[in-house]
């Protein structure tokens, strides 16, 4: 093989190995071996600059920089869509099309991701990318060639052959891990944050530099044509098939659904797997899936009459930091929280958000009194993404870290290798409350009534003092009632509640007692392993390491919990206020035994904690992640990467139904 044919050959597999990667998600190499073969490409043209091409794939690491950008009418606009915001709107959207197209039956609509970036025109000629304009005002845009020819997703040339021009429209993303990873480093440099992956994306797209472009690893999802020499396909959902055919990348969560309940359906399924997507969405949209219907309904001068966007709830928004603070928790950790002019993130108002631990908080160097960037992803606690430098008072100071605890003035420890600073204070008052507010949780004692309100009182006054005093309340009825005017028939209740959690299962009981690195899981772990109480107060680290899923690190903090004689006295004190943990059953059958099951979406026949119960009665084991150990993955609605790492990996995926038909009937 020659130079040329070498040059030919390496271009050819490169390309080759991008659609692999980026269109089918399916490599057949290593990132290394990938390496290995764009190095020698690189410097073959380097050192024979007669092959040089611009469709190399050596283009995607950018080219010197630009004076400017040109501007470029699109050859067939780019189009803004109306908005919706609820079901209502939806509906109306719906008799809009259904009068324009003179019918009374269900409309047959394409349901797509409403991406969160920057809207992209590739122009191939005769399947070679010829230009690349931004949306600009929807007639004229930049061109931006040398920028789209880093972007991933992006063919330089089309897999199949395609005469004639065409204008392949699509949006320009930044994946979530991206931008952590920038974010991560621009920190270290102390430079300013990029406030959110759409202002990453749509500022990486026009650097005038497109090396700049290049390394903010930005990624193309095709979703439409502008300009056509003759049609691909006769529906939207032909059309991505044809597209992702030619090369692009596109997605696998639209769908094609007949009337607007099940494009409701859709949107909400999607908006509930949103905060698991791996890039930004602010929404769905719904186009009529016919061309033919598509053409008959026409435009508006501003936009089609036959798509819509549906929005969801912003995750992103700014406001201003009043005050950073420290809060305690249950295991003594001390955390900065940033308390927050009240806004709306995610559809809930949010006054609080968590800065992480006080390393993160110099990395971000936030300060009081700035304006900051405020993220809720799904139902995760409200967390500071970063200040805007930009309006940033000249004075803000450098918030110093605490050397006493906030609330009991006791030593604080960072213990080598972790990052959280400790108050090492058994008897601080926060930490008391902490762990009180956990013992009594759903997951662990379930005592409903003792909310969080009441502990702070009752802890106020003396009457609760840690876990103990809890079954001593009732010792106090009459002051109760006096202090909080709740009611005889009230604190009644409250004390009969009380009073049923003696004998909850030991598992549960476990877990409130609030262990450091023992979860939900790791109690029932431990339950099923030592059986009683009794024998797992005498536990060792050995007996502990024995117990599968329990770890070096949980097995050393479970041993030296019980070790602790103080703890050792609160659990006489608890069994003698009547406190009897239930001896945890055995498996009822082995019909799981050997066999792990990771339950996901919005499970609608059953709970996922009912689910998972019935799995470890029969011997089976309920895992949080899906890996190569997984025997079943049982997925609901709106399952997302659990359900796709379950695909890679081919375990076997059933559904609700499919999974009751494995138990006896009556389980659940």
């Amino acid at each position: 093989m020659d130079l040329a044919e070498r040059v030919g050959y390496l271009r050819r597999s490169l390309e080759r190995h991008a659609y692999l990667y980026y269109v089918l998600d399916s490599p057949s190499i290593s990132d290394t071996e990938y390496d290995l073969l764009f190095r020698e490409l690189q410097e073959l043209e380097e050192l024979h600059p007669e092959f040089a091409d611009p469709a190399s794939p050596t283009k995607r690491i950018g080219s010197p920089p630009v004076a400017g950008f040109e501007q470029h009418r699109h050859l067939v606009g780019m189009l803004s869509l109306d908005n919706s915001f609820g079901r209502e709107e939806l509906e109306t959207f719906d008799e809009r099309v259904r009068r324009g197209l003179e019918t009374e039956a269900a409309v047959e609509y394409y349901c797509e991701l409403k991406f969160d970036g920057a809207s992209l025109s590739l122009t191939y000629v005769d399947g070679v990318l010829t230009r690349a304009t931004t949306r600009g005002d929807g007639t004229t845009g930049e061109l931006v060639t040398d920028n789209a020819m880093t972007l991933r997703g992006v063919p330089f040339r089309t897999q199949a052959p395609l005469t004639g021009t065409y204008e392949v429209r699509g949006e320009v993303l930044m994946l979530k891990s991206v931008f952590d990873r920038l974010n991560q480093e621009r920190a270290e440099k102390k430079l300013q944050l990029f406030a959110n992956p759409r202002n990453a994306a749509a500022g990486g797209l026009r650097q005038l530099d497109s090396r700049l472009t290049a390394a903010r690893s930005l990624s193309f999802f095709a979703y439409a044509l502008g300009a056509f020499e003759s049609p691909l396909a006769r529906t939207q959902a032909e059309l991505l098939a044809a597209l992702k055919e030619l090369g692009f990348a596109t997605r696998t969560e639209p769908r094609v659904v007949l009337g607007i309940e099940a494009v409701w359906e859709f949107a909400e399924e999607i908006r509930e797997k949103r905060s698991i997507l791996p890039f930004g969405i602010d929404g769905v949209v719904i186009k009529v899936n016919d061309f033919a219907r598509q053409q008959q309904l026409g435009n508006t001068s501003r936009g089609p009459r036959w798509a819509i966007a549906h929005k969801y709830p912003a995750e992103q928004a700014f406001t201003k930091l009043n005050r950073i603070f420290a809060q305690v928790g249950r295991t003594g950790a001390v955390t900065p929280v940033a308390e927050l002019e009240p806004i709306s993130v995610g559809g809930v108002t949010v006054s609080r958000a968590t800065l992480h631990n006080y390393e993160d908080l110099r990395k971000k160097d936030v300060r009081e009194g700035d304006t900051v960037i405020v993220q809720r992803a799904g139902d995760v606690i409200p967390e500071v993404v970063g200040p805007v430098l930009a309006e940033r008072d000249p004075g803000a100071i450098v918030p110093d870290e605490p050397t006493v605890c906030p609330e009991c003035d006791g030593a604080l420890l960072r213990v080598s290798g972790e990052v959280a600073l400790r108050c090492v204070n058994k008897a601080c008052p926060a930490q008391i409350a902490a762990k009180l507010r956990h013992f009594v949780s759903r997951k662990a004692m379930d005592i409903e009534g003792l909310g969080e309100k009441l502990i702070d009182r009752f802890l106020e006054e003396g009457v609760l003092t840690d876990l103990a005093s809890i079954y001593r309340l009732s010792e106090h009825a009459d002051r109760l009632t006096e202090l909080e005017k709740l009611g005889d028939k009230s604190i009644a209740k409250l004390i009969q509640n009380i009073e049923v959690s003696k004998t909850r299962p030991l598992d549960r009981f476990v877990f409130g007692l609030g262990i450091r690195h023992v979860g939900d899981r790791g109690a029932h772990e431990l339950a099923v392993a030592f059986r009683t109480l009794a024998t797992l107060r005498q536990c060792t680290y050995d007996s502990l390491i024995a117990v599968d899923d329990v770890g070096p690190r949980t097995a050393l903090e479970v041993a030296e919990w019980f070790a602790d004689d103080a703890n050792q006295a609160m659990l006489d004190d608890l069994l003698s206020l009547g406190v009897d943990p239930v001896e945890s059953d055995p498996p009822t059958s082995d019909l799981f035994e050997g066999k792990t099951l990771v339950f996901t979406g919005k499970l609608e026949r059953f709970s996922r904690e009912a689910a998972e119960a019935v799995v470890l009665q029969m011997g089976g084991k309920a895992a949080g992640s899906v890996s190569k150990n997984t025997t079943y993955v049982v997925a609901g609605p709106g399952a997302g990467s659990k359900l796709d790492k379950a695909t890679q990996l081919g375990v076997p995926v059933l559904t609700e139904d499919e999974f009751l038909e494995l138990i006896p009937e009556g389980s659940l």
